[in-house]
């Protein structure tokens, strides 16, 4: 996975990602998008503690299972969704979505919307992160697991993009 720049100054993590029959998205400034929305992962400031970090991978797991969702065919992607929902439990006392731009991350934290499992997935199983994807999803996985070891290592060297 190619990770760019994009011109809004955000990182977008998912070009060149390949779906499962084979697709490349380009590595330009084009960002993946889900029915016309434009996904971008940003990422907390800090790291998170190693507590944390495996209790969002085990809600991640978990949450998967019981909604029929499986994970992203390249694991990165959910590797670096459960960081960005790790730093915000331990930024923000809650597991505030990762690939959303806030003007004001404690407020939004506090509304809940945006908070793991998101309003959108609850009613709809509509996950814009592509941590849960459903099974008609041509990037969904088989995998509904992770290992913290994965999450650890396919994130290595990564920081924050926002403050």
């Amino acid at each position: 996975m190619i990770g760019s720049v994009c011109s809004c100054s955000n990182v977008c993590l998912l070009s060149g990602l390949q779906n499962r029959s084979g697709t490349v998205l380009p590595a330009s400034r084009q960002h993946l998008k889900s029915k016309n929305r434009q996904i971008i992962l940003t990422r907390a400031s800090a790291e998170p503690d190693t507590k944390t970090l495996e209790t969002m991978r085990k809600f991640s797991e978990q949450y998967a299972r019981r909604t029929g969702t499986y994970f992203c065919v390249d694991k990165s992607v959910t590797a670096v969704v459960i960081k960005g929902l790790a730093e915000h439990k331990d930024e923000l006392g809650a597991p505030l979505c990762p690939c959303r731009h806030y003007d004001d991350k404690k407020l939004e934290a506090e509304q809940g919307f945006w908070n793991c499992p998101c309003v959108p997935m609850r009613e709809r199983k509509e996950c814009h992160c592509m941590l849960f994807l459903t099974e008609d999803n041509s990037f969904r996985g088989e995998d509904t697991s992770i290992t913290l070891d994965e999450v650890v290592e396919a994130t290595k060297g990564m920081t924050g993009v926002q403050p």
